[in-house]
């Protein structure tokens, strides 16, 4: 009887294409560490953590750049953060108001962690954090069990903050949004590692959402460009290079704002507007014919309130 339940068990589970979410630490730099998330959309099999997530390690504990998107997917990053280091998470930055930063905040926080973020997130999140959990458990189901928003305990109110954690030099670079309002990149200046949250995409086409500000989003690319990092984890995509973030981030928000600030000073309306924008130059990028319809509407509106 014993066989036979485990044997219907594994045909189910090959059935229904049945994974466990994988989560492991590639090194970036001496002490820092990403996990590169998945590039298609959220899923019960990545537990909606289709996003980067970073690991610093301190002599006085491990910090962790962002939290991942429940409480399941956060204790399997746990695990992951073990399979590096004994040290305990001591430290959690939250690099902007989306699910797979944040939602995981409460598995770390019971583990005694500080949690960090720029305080232009706290109404996002606030506002956001229940409609993103109500949508992670219509696609992960019983996978988001556990998940409560949970805020940070320490808020950056600054533009450009100077942080130390175990004796590590975090600077923090927020430019009052961009993907969403709270979004604030992680530089490690010693190691020349640039953790940009997703002001950074690449391999895959970036969303605009209805909180996204382009404008910004673009000023928070120039911080980048002055940075120069000689290595990039973006929000989402390998880690990376200067030249192929501009390629695949900068070009596009430039293209897709010159495009739609004419539009608008036609008097052209927004589904001429959409169907008159050329992305051919970026319709290799996963997701691409998905996205860039909303991508564009939503840029018309921003540059027509400008």
């Amino acid at each position: 009887m014993k066989t036979k339940n485990w044997l219907g068990a594994l045909a189910l589970c090959s059935a229904t294409l049945c994974h466990a979410l994988d989560v492991k630490f590639e090194p970036v730099a001496p002490g820092v560490y990403a996990h590169i998330g998945d590039l298609g959309g959220r899923s019960a099999d990545n537990e909606g953590l289709n996003a980067n997530i970073g690991l610093v390690l301190t002599p006085q504990g491990a910090v962790l750049i962002d939290s991942g998107a429940t409480f399941q997917s956060a204790r399997r990053i746990h695990e992951a953060v073990r399979a590096v280091t004994a040290q305990p998470v001591r430290w959690v930055i939250n690099t902007g108001g989306q699910d797979h930063r944040w939602l995981g905040n409460g598995y770390f926080a019971a583990q005694g962690a500080e949690v960090i973020a720029h305080a232009d997130a706290a109404p996002d999140m606030r506002s956001r954090g229940g409609d993103q959990l109500a949508a992670l458990r219509g696609t992960l189901g019983d996978k988001a069990a556990g998940t409560v928003p949970t805020l940070a305990t320490r808020w950056i109110d600054a533009n450009d903050s100077r942080i130390e954690l175990g004796g590590v030099v975090f600077e923090l670079r927020h430019r009052s949004g961009g993907h969403t309002p709270g979004d604030m990149m992680v530089w490690l200046p010693q190691t020349q590692v640039l953790f940009t949250g997703d002001i950074v995409y690449v391999q895959r086409l970036l969303g605009v959402l209805p909180v996204s500000h382009t404008r910004r989003w673009l000023e928070a690319f120039a911080v980048i460009e002055a940075l120069a990092p000689a290595r990039i984890v973006p929000g989402h995509g390998r880690v990376t290079d200067l030249p192929t973030a501009q390629a695949h981030t900068r070009d596009y928000l430039r293209a897709l704002r010159a495009h739609m600030a004419q539009a608008v000073n036609r008097g052209d309306d927004i589904s001429a507007a959409i169907r008159s924008f050329d992305g051919r130059p970026f319709e290799h990028l996963l997701n691409a014919a998905e996205l860039m319809p909303g991508n564009a509407s939503r840029t018309y509106l921003e540059i027509e309130r400008e």
